[in-house]
């Protein structure tokens, strides 16, 4: 793999390492000794973060690790609940603030105390044993971003339920499969939500969905935007009229640490997507241990906000379980970063004081295309720490974001992880370590990461290959629902007895960690293998340039050609003098091998409802395939717009 960390020297110059942030020291020193700690014994490290928690039964026995299968903490038991809320309450916390929830509709607000949440969440318990929801049991829960979601999922919890909480931008097919193969019998749902100032439809895919689920006896409705839906009598009950009437009290069990505690579905090699499976104990111990040293966590003073969806993994370990089981203060936003205004997320910020903003790379470019002029006409003074999260970043955000939005004193955490992983491994930790632009740094104490070649030898300094984790970790995934055989091939049959997390890293000549992104997103180009995140570095280099995506189309010649898609900055108009010194600093920055056969400047890149660039639907644009499925694109006549337009475009060469 080419030196991702070269290209990017190349672009900053001398502005190559920051120090740690001399505002975090005083808890540097205890960090480091984490650091120490964990390396000589991580299992003793986890197991003394686990006892953080609330438990019934304290346990005695830390790992036990059958490769690939593991579990920790197995003969405790405690209510993931109980410890996201019970014990805040218990400790005199109950009014402190869970969740300023924000709704895309100018001046929908609610202010959720730790007090009010275990009151619902009680009402929701006994509302889903009414409905005949036991422990083992899975419920669907198909919702837009709003607290009643956070409810049901805890409530799920709460009941020793499995939940299985599906993006709301999925389809009525992709929502049957996942209710299917997870088989639910019940389903949390909305009758819509709001998205772009305009009120979307929920409970419609639902009852599509349900179609070709029989299984599924009982639908639970929040009414949230106010659209006529229909509702199946004796299946579908209104939330106002079934939850809101029970009692606020609900004595909660303890159940064993590995209780399946969510199965989330993510895409895979194949069409089907994978049901990713969490239990209990091991994820709320990574999670909330991961969240408070990674963002230096001060509960009682501190505002987070994890810009993403709950649908994702993201959502559900920095805005819920992490946040919640260290007691901490929350922003629940449902709409997308413009919705009343471009400027609507840092008055966001300046309304709610927010300390800790962590987001993704893809939200951060979309923002600095936008222009510096919204976020300086806001006090966005009360930030301290910002984040990274869901694909490697590349230097040119990562400097605008800490230089318009942190002005030059937030420490930014650019975290590596996964669906699977359960939280974040690789890291920068504030006060501790230092930071490059665009790197991971490190892994995350009591977390052993290597680089490795394709005999599985590690590459050492300055070397790159593929991603793996040596030991198990407390969050760990516990396999895929219902397919034990497709895990072991997926994730520990590459390199035998290590997790292969199918990412491509290298270690730069420090040692520090650089994700390349997928595999399957490395392109072999007359013999070289190029990471399309590498070329994607280096166009977004380019002052004109706001965002890039880079894939991989066949050629007759090379065996594979560099095919780029660009949006630009406002301000800045395409030609043919741009294109030609986008090629030019591709060329300077990796080599003449890495130069686009092509770019397309286009007004925007097709992006899921989440956020997402897909690249796959770019690589059909590419190779003029038929773009098949596009439901799940937050806007398909924007492929559409750039299938035509690669078609009326002669190639670059």
């Amino acid at each position: 793999m080419n030196n991702t960390h070269e290209a990017i020297e190349a672009h900053l110059g001398e502005v190559r390492r920051f120090a740690p942030s001399a505002q975090f020291a005083a808890t540097a020193n205890a960090t480091v000794t984490i650091y120490d700690e964990a390396d000589a014994d991580p299992e003793a490290f986890w197991a003394a973060c686990a006892r953080k928690l609330e438990w019934a039964t304290p346990f005695t026995k830390t790992l036990d690790w059958t490769p690939p299968n593991a579990t920790w903490f197995s003969d405790g038991t405690l209510n993931a609940s109980v410890n996201c809320l019970d014990r805040h309450v218990a400790a005199g916390l109950g009014d402190r603030v869970a969740y300023h929830f924000v709704g895309e509709p100018e001046g929908d607000t609610r202010t959720i105390t730790y007090q009010s949440l275990f009151e619902e969440v009680c009402r929701a318990a006994n509302a889903l044993s009414q409905l005949g929801v036991v422990a083992g049991d899975r419920v669907a829960i198909y919702m837009p971003m709003i607290p009643e979601a956070i409810v049901a999922m805890l409530a799920c919890a709460r009941l020793g339920a499995a939940h299985s909480v599906i993006f709301g931008g999925f389809t009525a097919d992709a929502l049957a499969h996942r209710i299917t193969d997870a088989d639910c019998r019940v389903v949390v749902t909305a009758d819509g939500g709001f998205r772009r100032g305009a009120a979307s439809g929920l409970k419609v895919n639902v009852d599509a969905a349900l179609e070709q689920c029989p299984q599924v006896r009982s639908v639970l409705v929040v009414r949230r935007t106010g659209q006529e839906v229909s509702m199946h009598e004796g299946r579908d009950h209104w939330w106002h009229d079934l939850v809101s009437p029970q009692s606020p009290v609900h004595e909660a069990q303890a159940f064993p640490a590995e209780q399946p505690l969510y199965v989330m579905y993510t895409s895979g090699t194949t069409a089907k997507p994978k049901g990713i499976l969490h239990t209990t104990a091991g994820y709320l111990t990574h999670v909330m241990t991961t969240h408070s040293l990674v963002f230096d966590l001060k509960a009682d003073t501190d505002v987070v906000w994890t810009a993403a969806d709950i649908g994702w993994v993201t959502g559900h370990s920095y805005i819920v379980y992490g946040p919640l089981c260290n007691g901490a203060t929350s922003v629940l936003y449902e709409g997308v970063p413009d919705a009343g205004g471009k400027d609507r997320w840092w008055r966001i910020v300046e309304d709610y004081g927010v300390t800790i903003l962590y987001t993704a790379p893809t939200t951060i470019r979309t923002l600095m295309k936008w222009g510096d002029e919204f976020p300086l006409a806001h006090d966005l003074t009360s930030l301290r720490l910002l984040g990274s999260v869901g694909e490697p970043i590349n230097p040119e955000a990562w400097m605008w974001y800490r230089e318009v939005i942190g002005k030059g004193h937030c420490p930014i955490v650019d975290t590596w992880w996964q669906t699977e992983t359960g939280g974040i491994m690789a890291t920068p930790l504030p006060g501790v370590t230092a930071t490059k632009p665009g790197a991971a740094m490190r892994a995350f104490p009591g977390i052993s990461i290597d680089v490795v070649d394709q005999d599985g030898q590690s590459v050492g300094n300055g070397g790159g290959g593929f991603l793996v984790v040596n030991k198990p970790w407390p969050g760990m995934t516990r396999g895929i629902w219902g397919d034990p055989e497709r895990y072991a091939e997926t994730y520990w049959s590459q390199v035998p007895g290590r997790y292969f997390a199918g990412d491509g890293a290298k270690l730069d000549d420090d040692g520090d960690l650089w994700i390349l992104g997928r595999i399957d997103d490395v392109m072999n180009v007359s013999g070289h293998r190029l990471s399309t995140a590498e070329v994607e570095h280096a166009l977004v280099a380019h002052e004109a340039v706001a965002e890039a995506a880079v894939v991989g189309a066949s050629d007759e010649t090379t065996g594979q050609a560099v095919v780029a898609f660009v949006t630009l900055r406002s301000g800045f108009d395409a030609s043919e003098v741009l294109v030609d010194n986008l090629r030019a600093l591709v060329a300077q920055m990796i080599g003449p091998i890495a130069k686009p056969k092509r770019i397309l400047v286009t007004p925007e890149l097709p992006k899921t409802r989440s956020g997402k660039i897909m690249r796959r639907l770019l690589r059909d644009v590419a190779e003029h395939r038929s773009l098949g499925d596009t439901t799940t694109l937050l806007d398909p006549s924007v492929l559409s717009m750039i299938d035509d337009l690669m078609r009326a475009t002669p190639s670059d060469d």
